[in-house]
């Protein structure tokens, strides 16, 4: 139980920047990132909130080439979340859903982290890094202590470079799924 007494005896210090959390306007949203790429400057922006076109949020999925869930069911899982941030690209004008996370929770103890997507036009950048730095901060806030999250294998090094282990205490996760 080593590693969940690590969790429940160090939380971290948070500071959130709450100008982003219920805004749908992008200018009022958090400019994290503002960088040339392929002779353009773009400014990334974050922001929390379930205020999302889930038709970009499917687009965005099928650039990394996830299977399609029906819409109807996305909405209601990103209804459902407790906690969904999305970073969007903005060029002339013109704004562009470019990452996602979202996370449930049961508000004490435990979230898990689900849907992290970052478009490969924008991967290699740092954002992934950024998007879920936010949503662990984001949790830690309202001390959550265990936080997990699935992987794919071919990003299980990601997510260990930013402090996630497999395995602890010899956990394993569970599937139920209907025959």
């Amino acid at each position: 139980m080593t590693f969940w007494n690590f969790f429940f005896s160090n939380p971290q210090d948070t500071n959130l920047n709450n100008a982003a959390i219920g805004k749908s306007s992008i200018e009022n949203n958090l400019l994290i990132k503002h960088f040339e790429k392929d002779g353009k400057i773009l400014d990334i922006y974050l922001q929390t909130g379930r205020n999302i076109n889930l038709y970009e949020l499917e687009q965005l999925c099928d650039s990394v080439g996830w299977v399609r869930r029906p819409i109807n069911k996305v909405k209601i899982a990103i209804e459902h979340s407790f906690l969904t941030i999305s970073l969007f690209c903005k060029e002339c004008n013109r704004q562009k859903l470019i990452g996602f996370a979202r996370a449930t929770s049961d508000t004490a103890f435990n979230a898990t982290i689900w849907d992290v997507v970052i478009h490969p036009d924008f991967q290699g950048y740092g954002l992934g890094k950024v998007l879920m730095d936010q949503i662990v901060k984001e949790l830690r806030y309202y001390d959550i202590s265990t936080i997990t999250l699935f992987a794919d294998p071919q990003v299980v090094s990601f997510y260990r470079n930013i402090g996630f282990i497999t395995d602890p205490d010899g956990v394993k996760g569970m599937f139920w799924y209907p025959l």
